[in-house]
Parts: structure tokens; C-alpha cells; sequence
């Protein structure tokens, strides 16, 4: 995340936006830009936020916000791309994470902002504007008048689906800053841009702040969700590999579900139900992606269809038909979708093979046309072939395309209509007999018929002076004649005498249309959704993924990395995880390029597409829900917010400990080594301590070797290092594997820069001090009577968390009886273990205290303040949790 720094150089376009009181004028107006502060802005193309399947969408986004110490947010985004209004309202923190987030989820084109943010520059302000490079929007300031709470209900009743209105503004209810944000995007819309709906046309949902993962920016760029770090358009990302999607409306879908996994226990059996289905039922699975290859974008064609232009064009009459006709495409493919999902039991599948052929209306008394309206598919076939002919179907090149606008309506609608085809007829007749002899004719809507020519044709002859507007291409000449292009114009005039005529039909038939647009909209909702699970079921044919359970514990067996196993030749190797309360601060070290990275990043990838109800790369695999995932992965210097490697990670760590909790996953890869090693290990030390009391699950991977062992024995912290073979001289073989504890390794970095490699006699040098201060240390350590008591109150609390599983469990009669003996001897012969061991300790202590007349060493002081703090914060802990007598009560 970026703090609130002034940066003098702003490359986001930003404009203060005064709307003026009409469409007229605003037509005369060009939206009356101008510039504000002392900033100096230019305006750049919105670009894609992915490069691997999901378009750039033309999303309007209102931020509003209350002013307090918990900030309250509004948000509202209108999509004039798949004619859907999204509102919500977020109680944030005062780093608005979550606000934040909304934001990356719908990466809007344009965010408007209420002008008197930018005169006090308000936090969230600052921090939306520091943060729009990675949003990918630009920033525009609105007056204060067009955010108005009744103009926002009135807007709701005006154009929600009239079945809808009521459940809406129940929802919207309090939410005053949600409703005033949809006002002023919608009077945006209207007199900034000339668009709007008609009436009952917009999809409006409220979403509220719950019910899925907050996912922060860097998280999100730092664990390549969307898109891959060192090449933008590689589909090496979570997405790109998820993404087998055969339609844009599951693309759109997966990417939302990607930044805001789900965190609804039964929504997610359901979608496993239903995976599970499709992969199981092998006809189904290829009969659905099969009929799914066909569907066009449906969001996008009735969107289309509802937004009214406020001047109407020639070009708007001839886009009303191509959209009907693709409407009719998209109605027609729905059948084979219904056909593929016979059988199905999941309830999933169930709910969108009946909405894809057989959703219903609520019967309501409409104040406008029919008081009655059947919510069929077929109702709506027959409507569309009342007035299209059967035969007409969407096509893509340009010639056929406008064939088929021509002859779409039926005849006998209008007698002018058919004369005005027979002319269009007649005029094309005429110029396939022009060029008959040369047989190269093309067409393209910018110069409509030209000729095409090889250059070997011409011999090296000079083209005769009847070829006029010549262009040379590679190995061929297009060109014209004054008699193409009459005949082209005249063809071009019949088009559009064509276009007007039918212009009435059409519009009739989009007006019809309309009423059943919430039908339509349910279908293609449908669609994507049935999409994105045959995406998931694609990857489950292909790799060994297996269903994902939701329980309290984070176990994975055999868990690899998503991305990492698809992009490397050779095979991956996997790795287990197991995280409780107990062992919910893990502490992974091992040596350079041992796998630590890619380890604690799979977990992090496999929490959330086991979210997002996909299954997971393992052998098997357990999660609890988590809301929050957070990432300090990368190590990069911010040279535009000019923060050094150090401070950018102490920003981001700072950001995590303000928003951590109980429900929280976070993982920390070589926190500290931006700056001294002692003031290094001294913050990651702090930094680990507050995690650890936060009770989140944490993977902290480090070459602290210190750290591991000082957080040894506090309560829920676990020690692990991936192993490396050094059994060879001047070799590492890395085995890529979890092991218990730290690393054994004491100079694995000199071994490293062996292999590279370094001078011999560098080498050397090196290798003796660092034996020489490794000798030091081992010199003054020892263990303190604190670390002994806070090892016995670890052995307690897994003994406690062992008998609550067992409690909880499925063992009964001589099998638990066996096991608790099994589980008693073992406590036993640990807790011996521990006392021996502080035995021996206190007589190495006498021994060295006889022998050098010390007292203590500065390390040992310090182990002792640590082991000291430990206990007392352990001692705090353990009243929470009334352990004091665990042993007893067992």
C-alpha cells in the first residue's frame, strides 16, 4: 500500500467536472474540464488492466465518505458495459483497506469525487489518488449538489427492474451514502457522457462489505493474481491458468471472483457439488463447453439494447440491429445449454439449466404495455421471430454483416422497406458484373468495394489511369475506379434508405424486448456462472487437483504451486502444510533458492482458490474460511513515492499489523533485510511478536536464524526449513522439502557463492570469519530457567488442543483408549526431556560461573529480558485461555 505522499508529478488525468443543467447544454459544453491545484495533469488512454482475456470496461465509480475516526464509505459503480449498478457502503478503517479493494475489484474507467475532498485533500482522497496508476481510472471532481439522497431513491425507482425496486431500497435503507454516490454517477452518465436508460432496464444489486476475502493491492500484485510481475501480457497468473473460460461474461466473473473470493461456507459446497458434477459426468462436461462455444456476450448485447442515446444517429440505428441480431444468436444458443445439463443433480446445475430455459416472472400489474409477462426463453424466440427472419444470424465480416442488417426485419412490414431491398439487390448486382472479369473483389466499411490485385498480374506494368486511390500492400495492389465507387455509393445510399425503414420495426421489437430484460440478464448470469465451472472442471481433467474441505484447520497434503507447477519443465515438487492455533506462526528458513518463496505463496494461492470454489493442486487439502489475506513479498525500491526498500516494506508491514486479525493470512518473506542485520532482526523480531498475539496464521519465511530460535518456544510458534544436500564438497543440492526446525546449514551462503563462483581466496577468508564468530556464540550460550517454563507451556497447550480434537472426533472405545495411553506416554517422555535438560543447563551455569567468575553473558542477558517477556505475555495468554490447570483437568 502507498501512504498519503504528495508526489509533484501526477501522470493520471484529473479534471473538476461542473455538469451543466441539460443535455443541451451539455452538448455545447464538452464537459467543461478544467484544471485544479497546482498539479500539473495530462490526460492519458485507459488501458487494460490485464492483457490476457479481460477487456478494458467502461465503468463510472462515486466515492463518498463520512468524516470520523471509523470513516464510513458510499460507493457506487455503473458498468455502461454490461448495464449494472453495484452499491455499497463500507464501514472502513483509517487505511481503507477495504474501500481499496472494492476499487481494485471493479477497476473503474472514471471516479468521480465530491470537489471539497480535493480543497482539504481528505485521506481517502489522497489516497485514491496515489493509488490510480494501479487502479488503472482516472479522477474527476464533481459538485456538491449532484449528491442528493432523494434524486438517488427516485433514480432506483426510475430504473431498477420493476420486480426488484422494493428489495433494493430495502437494502439501500440507511445507507445514505451509497444512494447519493448512485445519483451523482447516474447524472454523470446523463449530462456528461448523453446516455441513459429507459425505464425498469438496470440491473441494481447492493453488495454489501461482508461475505467475501479483503485482498489489498500489493497482495494482489505481489502474488500475481492477475497479472504476471515480469510480463504483463504472460498468462502465467492465477487467472491466466484458471482462465478457460468460453465466454466474456466468465471471464469478467472469474476475475471478480479472483479479487474477492467468497467466504459463504454452503455457497462454496454448493460450487464444489457442482465441479464435482462435471468432472465426474464426462458427457456433460464436454456437451456443456460445447454449447458454450457458441454463446456471445449477453451483458454486453442487452446493455446495448437499453441504453438510449439522446441523439439519435444513423450509426445508433445501425448498431440497434446488429444487437438484435446477436440478441437473437444468444437466445437461439441457449437451448444447447439447457439440453447438456439433463440429468444434472447439484443444485447449482440444477438452478441454471431451469433459468436458462424456464426462469419466470413475478406476475405484476406494469404501468406501461402488458400487465402480464411470461419470463420464458421461448417466449422471447417468439417475439424476436415475429419480427426477424428465421434465417438471419450474426456474422463477422463486414460484408456479410450488413447483408444481414438488410434483409433482418421480415418482409411485407413495410412495401417501401421491400423496394428499398430490391434496389440494394440490384445495386450489388451491378458490381459483381463490373469486376466479373477480375474476380478480386473486397469490402471494408471504411472504402466499401475496392479491388485486390497481385503484383505479378501486372507483369511490372504501370497500372492504366481508369485505377484511381492506389495502394501498394506486400505482394498485392487495392485499388478503384470512378464506376466502383458510384456503384459503392449508390449501394451504400439503398443501405441506408434500408437501415431507416426498418428502424421503426426494430425499435418496436427492442421496446417489446425490454420487458423481459431481467429474464435475459438472469440467463446470461447463468451462463457465466456454468462458464466458470467448466473452467474449473477443464483444469481438474487436465492436472491432479482434488476437492477442498472447510474445517477450523489449514491442511494441505502434497500441496503444490498453481503457477509454478504449470510454467517449470521438470516435475514440482510438493510439500505439506498444517496450521492450528497452536502452530499458527510459522517460521520457514532455509538457504538461497531453497523453495522458501514459492512454498509460502502456494498457500496463499491455494486459500484462495479454494474460495472461489475451485478445487486445489493436492492430494488433499483443508481450510478455514479466511477474510483477510495479506502479502510483504516483494523487495523492491518505490522510486516514484522515493521510499527505499526498507521503508516501503515497513510501510506495508505497518499497514498489515493495523488490520490483522483472528481471521487473517498472512505470509512475510525476508522481512528486515533492508537495513542493519541487528536492526533488522530486532523489527522482525517485534514484528513477529505482534502477529503471533494477533492469532492470524502467519508464514514468515527468513535467513534470521536468530529469530527462529528466540520465537521457538513461544506458544504457537513452529520452526521449518527446506532442506538442502551439502554431503559434497563446493556442492548444494537443493531437495526442495519441508523439514521440522531450523536450518542446520551454518554458512549455506558461503556454499552458495562456491557454486557462482566467488575468488577462492575470498572464499576462504570468509569462511574463516565466519567460523570465528560462530565460535563466539556458541561460547556464550546457554538456556534460561524462562525458556525451560515457556517450553513446558507449549508441551501443555498442544496437549490441550490434542484431547479437544480427540473430544471432537470420530475415535471411540479401545481405539481412543489406546491412543490417550499412546498420547500419555509420549506427553510423559517429552516433559522428562525438558526437565533433564534444565538440569543440565543449571549445571553448565555453575560450571562456567566457578570457572570464569561471570554472572552472565550480554547474550544470555538478553535471552533472559526475551525469555522473560515471553513468559509474561505466554503468562497473559494462557489467563485468556484459563490453561493454568490444563494437566489437572486431563
Amino acid at each position: 500500500m502507498t501512504s498519503g505522499s504528495t508526489r509533484t508529478n501526477v501522470s493520471s488525468s484529473h479534471s473538476r467536472l461542473h455538469l451543466p443543467a441539460s443535455p443541451v447544454a451539455a452538448a455545447s459544453s464538452t464537459a467543461g474540464y478544467s484544471q485544479y491545484s497546482s498539479y500539473e495533469y495530462s490526460t492519458r488512454p485507459r488501458t487494460a488492466i490485464s492483457t490476457i482475456g479481460v477487456e478494458s470496461q467502461q465503468i463510472i465509480c462515486a466515492v463518498s465518505e463520512s468524516r470520523g475516526i471509523a470513516p464510513t464509505v458510499g460507493l457506487a459503480f455503473v458498468n455502461l458495459d454490461t448495464g449494472e449498478a453495484v452499491l455499497s457502503q463500507i464501514p472502513d478503517s483509517q487505511s481503507y483497506v477495504r474501500t481499496l479493494h472494492k476499487l481494485a475489484v471493479f477497476s473503474p474507467s472514471k471516479i468521480l469525487i465530491i470537489d471539497t475532498a480535493a480543497k482539504s485533500r481528505s485521506k481517502l482522497f489522497c489516497l485514491i489518488e496515489e493509488n490510480l496508476d494501479d487502479l488503472n481510472s482516472n479522477l474527476i471532481l464533481l459538485d456538491r449538489r449532484y449528491w442528493a439522497e432523494t434524486t438517488g431513491v427516485q433514480l432506483i425507482e426510475q430504473f431498477g427492474f420493476i420486480q426488484d425496486v422494493d428489495s433494493i431500497k430495502m437494502s439501500v435503507e440507511g445507507n445514505y451514502f451509497s444512494i447519493c454516490c448512485f445519483a451523482a454517477a447516474m447524472r454523470f452518465i446523463e449530462l456528461a457522457m448523453n446516455k441513459t436508460f429507459p425505464p425498469h432496464s438496470l440491473r441494481i444489486r447492493y453488495e454489501a462489505s461482508e461475505g467475501s476475502m479483503t485482498i489489498d493491492l500489493s497482495t494482489i500484485r505481489s502474488l500475481e493474481l492477475i497479472q504476471n510481475l515480469q510480463n504483463q501480457k504472460s498468462p502465467d497468473c492465477l487467472f491466466g491458468i484458471l482462465n478457460e473460460t468460453l465466454t466474456p461474461m466468465g471471464s469478467r466473473l472469474l476475475r471478480s471472483n479472483v479479487l474477492q473470493p467468497l467466504t459463504d461456507q454452503q455457497t462454496l459446497e454448493t460450487r464444489y457439488d457442482a465441479l464435482e458434477e462435471l468432472t465426474t459426468k464426462e458427457d456433460m462436461f464436454f456437451a456443456t463447453r460445447s454449447a458454450l462455444k457458441a454463446i456471445l456476450d449477453g451483458d454486453k448485447i442487452l446493455t446495448q439494447l437499453i441504453i438510449i442515446p439522446t441523439k439519435p444517429s444513423l450509426q445508433s440505428t445501425e448498431q440497434s440491429i446488429n444487437q438484435v441480431i446477436m440478441l437473437k444468436q444468444f437466445v437461439t444458443s441457449i437451448q444447447p445449454v439447457y439440453e447438456a445439463l439433463t440429468g444434472s443433480r447439484s443444485v447449482m446445475l440444477k438452478e441454471i439449466r431451469r433459468v436458462s430455459i424456464s426462469t419466470t416472472l413475478e406476475r405484476h400489474q406494469l404501468t406501461y404495455q402488458k400487465n402480464c409477462i411470461p419470463g420464458s426463453i421461448d417466449s422471447i424466440k417468439e417475439l424476436i421471430d415475429e419480427f426477424i427472419n428465421e434465417d438471419i444470424c450474426y456474422a463477422k465480416q463486414p460484408l456479410e454483416l450488413r447483408n444481414q442488417r438488410t434483409y433482418a426485419v421480415k418482409s411485407g412490414v413495410n412495401g417501401l422497406l421491400d423496394v428499398a431491398r430490391q434496389t440494394y439487390k440490384e445495386a450489388n448486382m451491378d458490381v459483381y458484373q463490373l469486376v466479373d472479369e477480375l474476380q478480386d473483389l473486397k469490402y471494408d466499411n471504411a472504402r466499401q468495394y475496392y479491388l485486390s490485385l497481385k503484383t505479378s498480374e501486372l507483369e511490372d506494368r504501370n497500372l492504366p489511369p481508369v485505377f484511381i486511390n492506389v495502394i501498394r500492400k506486400n505482394n498485392r495492389v487495392e485499388c478503384s475506379t470512378l464506376d466502383l465507387r458510384k456503384r459503392s455509393q449508390k449501394i451504400s445510399d439503398s443501405h441506408t434508405e434500408v437501415l431507416l425503414m426498418s428502424d421503426k420495426a426494430i425499435q418496436d421489437l427492442i421496446t417489446e424486448i425490454r420487458v423481459y430484460m431481467s429474464v435475459l440478464f438472469k440467463v446470461s448470469e447463468s451462463v457465466a456462472m456454468l462458464d466458470v465451472l467448466s473452467s474449473f472442471a477443464h483444469n481438474v481433467t487436465l492436472h491432479e487437483y482434488t476437492r477442498p474441505r472447510i474445517t477450523q484447520t489449514l491442511g494441505i497434503k502434497a500441496g503444490r504451486h498453481p503457477i509454478r507447477e504449470k510454467v517449470q519443465r521438470s516435475p514440482f515438487i510438493a510439500n505439506d502444510v498444517f496450521a492450528t492455533q497452536q502452530s499458527r506462526f510459522q517460521v520457514i528458513t532455509g538457504c538461497n533458492m531453497s523453495g522458501k518463496s514459492t512454498y509460502i505463496r502456494s498457500i496463499a494461492l491455494l486459500s484462495v482458490m479454494a474460495q472461489i470454489g475451485c478445487f486445489v493442486p493436492a492430494e488433499f487439502a483443508s481450510f478455514p474460511i479466511i477474510k483477510q489475506l495479506f502479502a510483504r513479498i516483494s523487495i523492491d525500491d518505490s522510486i516514484e513515492a522515493n521510499v527505499s526498500t526498507f521503508a516501503s516494506e515497513m510501510r506495508e508491514t505497518s499497514f498489515i499489523l493495523r488490520n490483522i486479525d483472528r481471521n487473517s493470512l498472512v505470509i512475510i518473506d525476508e522481512l528486515g533485510r533492508g537495513t542493519s542485520p541487528r536492526d533488522g532482526l530486532a523489527i522482525a523480531l517485534a514484528i513477529a511478536e505482534a502477529m503471533v498475539e494477533s492469532r492470524a496464521l502467519v508464514w514468515f519465511a527468513t535467513h534470521f536464524r536468530d529469530l527462529a530460535k528466540i520465537l521457538a518456544e513461544r506458544n504457537g510458534v513452529v520452526n521449518k526449513h527446506l532442506a538442502v544436500d551439502m554431503s559434497e564438497a563446493d556442492t548444494m543440492a537443493m531437495l526442495y522439502r519441508l523439514t521440522d526446525g531450523v536450518v542446520s546449514e551454518q554458512h549455506y551462503g558461503l556454499q552458495l557463492a562456491k557454486v557462482m563462483p566467488l575468488p577462492p581466496d575470498v572464499i576462504d577468508y570468509a569462511t574463516q570469519v565466519a567460523e570465528q564468530l560462530q565460535a563466539q556464540v556458541e561460547r556464550r550460550k546457554k538456556v534460561s530457567k524462562a525458556v525451560i517454563i515457556g517450553r513446558k507451556r507449549k508441551l501443555i497447550l498442544g496437549l490441550r488442543e490434542e484431547l479437544m480434537h480427540a473430544c471432537g472426533g470420530a475415535m471411540e472405545g479401545p481405539v481412543l483408549q489406546i491412543w490417550l495411553r499412546e498420547l500419555q506416554r509420549e506427553f510423559e517422555a517429552r516433559m522428562t526431556a525438558i526437565e533433564r535438560e534444565a538440569d543440565e543447563a543449571d549445571l553448565d551455569v555453575d560450571i562456567e560461573m566457578m570457572d570464569s567468575g561471570a554472572t552472565t553473558s550480554d547474550t544470555g542477558s538478553v535471552m533472559d529480558r526475551d525469555g522473560d517477556r515471553a513468559t509474561s505475555s505466554q503468562g497473559a495468554e494462557s489467563t485468556v485461555e484459563d490453561d493454568s490447570n490444563i494437566a489437572d483437568r486431563y
